[in-house]
């Protein structure tokens, strides 16, 4: 209903959008993994609503192709879930 297409959060599906979710924007420009040059206001209500919204409401499924997978497109052999910031494997099985 929120993520569907035509749906109001539709522009967030299948992308790292950290910046938009900080920003709280939906603008294109802001639908990036960039957090460069975000305020320690923006980077608190980021980790606020990955904990207390997405995290609670939603089980990790997967993990956008820029964490499992190098610049060119080749695997990231040093990728490993457990690793990742905010995951823990018992909060998800």
């Amino acid at each position: 209903e929120f993520y569907g297409k035509g749906a109001p959060y539709n522009a967030l599906v299948g992308k790292d959008s950290t910046r938009g979710v900080a920003k709280m924007s939906l603008d294109p420009a802001d639908l990036t993994h960039d957090v460069t040059g975000l305020t320690e206001e923006e980077l608190k209500s980021l980790d606020d609503i990955f904990n207390n919204v997405y995290k609670a409401k939603y089980p990790i499924v997967g993990y956008t192709s820029r964490r499992i997978l190098n610049e060119d497109g080749s695997p990231n052999p040093d990728f490993k879930p457990e690793d990742q910031p905010h995951f823990n494997i018992k909060d998800e099985f």
